[in-house]
């Protein structure tokens, strides 16, 4: 009696994403930790100083949090209305922020109490930000104004009233105190001079701004508004370099490595892109489970934290060296790939004695089942879930096995609406797939011969035959003008292949000379 031959899986190969130096980079992040804030976080700021805690603004409150702590180690709710742009001082002793109520209010770290509020704005303040002189703050307002305040007297400095919607964002350099740059839903970028009067620099965003940022050596800016993305060079009068289009909604904010050599925005799509800064491709990519509306990076790149529409905040932490040998240590508890091949590759001498053991074969469930024909049974073991989405092909080659052995049609009749629900989800999935297609459409044609007069009984059995019939027909139309793209091609490959026979010259051999080889002439038809 033969033995048993396991069912042989047809194995294609698999695209994946390419592996480059910053795939590894930033996918050495743990699982992302998710805490839970009062309502949709609108600012992320980490502290330029060691322990680098990072602030929250979220509704009415403004959360300090340590980096590895997932309560708040401090708590600012002075606040009667939301507040906005919770922002560190370089030297990580004070807070600046907004508000609804167009109030600039100043926190010390180690206090309780407000510092300074600093009235002036007739609505919400969004933007709030230190100069890197210490002395003073950067305000931009709903009012349309942006504003320069003294800390030491509390008063205001300067105002400027250029822009004609919201000012939404601002940054101040860190080489001039005196350089700052605003973003409005008016479109435009202004980059103003305290010690000039009006500004010095405008670019039109053509979308209403997001969010700006400045590199550190003050000559790209960096715009985001609607789906863009847009760099501008400082030093040639505010030039656009380049245009990114890589999000599919509104980009909300921006930030930079710790580097320097990448760039990072995040956007209302719930997607993270990461950008280099040298060609401005998109190198890595993260996803969240709702729109994002603020984003920051930990000093060194430690810390990911992003904030979203649900008021969900989600860090993520690089994995630490002792992490990936504590792993490695436990992988090395287990026996080696070495140690069950052991002896594999002995050549025998002359005078050894071979005693042959017979080798045991390890069958798969569906295996011991087509082994037994409960070809029902095996076909329900290839549709569950984490056979039929995860190997989709070791599914297929069941169904390719039945249907050699004579048997898929009696392996198809008799399912319930459960399981017939379950059978008809994998061949919309995976019918247009070219890869399952020939086994696929056999499949379909028997199961439509064997519950054609069931139609009409299942609203849900029905709506699926109807959901197949939309994707065949649809993928047929694909097929159709594919064919006569083909023809096309066809068409004009023969159009280009006569017209190169047509212009190809003519060779005449050249009468001959004494003592000389004939020569040939080149005459042009």
């Amino acid at each position: 009696m033969t033995t048993y031959k396991p069912l042989r899986v047809q194995s294609y190969p698999k695209l994946g994403e390419k592996v480059t130096q910053d795939t590894i980079y930033w996918k050495n992040y743990k699982t992302a930790v998710q805490i839970k804030e009062f309502g949709a976080v609108t600012k992320i700021d980490f502290s330029p100083l060691s322990p680098y805690n990072y602030a929250v603004t979220a509704s009415t409150r403004i959360h300090i949090y340590g980096q590895y702590s997932q309560e708040p180690i401090k708590t600012f709710s002075r606040f009667k209305v939301p507040a906005y742009c919770g922002t560190y001082r370089d030297d990580g002793k004070l807070l600046v922020s907004g508000s609804e109520d167009g109030v600039v209010r100043l926190f010390d770290i180690d206090g309780k109490g407000i510092l300074r509020q600093l009235s002036g704005h007739t609505k919400a303040v969004h933007v709030a930000d230190f100069t890197s002189d210490k002395y003073r703050i950067l305000s931009g307002s709903d009012d349309y104004t942006t504003r320069l305040w003294d800390i030491a007297n509390s008063t205001q400095l300067l105002s400027y009233s250029e822009h004609t919607d919201y000012v939404r964002c601002g940054t101040t350099s860190k080489l001039n105190p005196d350089l700052f740059v605003t973003g409005s839903y008016d479109h435009t970028i202004k980059v103003f001079d305290a010690r000039t009067d009006s500004s010095v620099m405008t670019m039109d965003h053509g979308q209403p701004v997001e969010s700006v940022l400045l590199f550190p050596s003050g000559g790209l800016l960096v715009s985001a508004g609607g789906r863009y993305v847009k760099v501008w060079d400082m030093l040639k009068g505010g030039q656009e370099l380049v245009s990114l289009r890589n999000h599919h909604k509104t980009v909300t904010s921006l930030c930079l490595s710790s580097s320097g050599h990448r760039l990072l925005s995040g956007s209302l799509d719930r997607h993270v892109k990461v950008y280099s800064t040298t060609n401005y491709k998109v190198v890595h990519s993260f996803d969240y489970a709702a729109s994002i509306l603020s984003l920051a990076l930990a000093p060194e790149d430690k810390v990911i934290v992003v904030g979203m529409t649900n008021g969900v905040l989600s860090v993520r932490h690089k994995k630490q060296a002792e992490d990936k040998l504590g792993a490695a240590n436990i992988q090395r508890r287990r026996p080696a790939y070495r140690f069950f091949v052991k002896g594999k590759d002995y050549m025998p001498k002359q005078d050894d004695i071979l005693v042959s053991k017979p080798v045991k074969i390890h069958l798969k469930k569906y295996d011991r089942q087509l082994k037994s024909f409960e070809v029902s049974e095996a076909l329900n073991t290839v549709l569950q879930p984490h056979i039929r989405v995860k190997s989709p092909e070791v599914t297929v080659a069941v169904m390719q096995d039945l249907n050699r052995r004579g048997t898929l049609k009696s392996a198809l009749a008799g399912r319930d609406e459960k399981n017939l629900t379950m059978l008809l989800s994998f061949l919309i999935r995976h019918i247009v797939d070219p890869r399952f297609a020939p086994v696929l459409v056999n499949v379909a044609d028997m199961i439509l011969d064997i519950y054609i007069l069931v139609v009409g009984q299942s609203a849900v059995i029905d709506k699926q035959f109807v959901k197949l019939q939309e994707l065949i027909e649809k993928e047929i139309d694909y097929q159709e003008e594919l064919v006569e793209v083909l023809g096309m091609m066809d068409t004009l490959f023969a159009t280009m292949t006569a017209k190169k026979e047509a212009a190809a010259p003519e060779r005449k051999p050249n009468r001959p000379v004494d003592g000389q080889e004939p020569s040939v002439t080149m005459e042009t038809a």
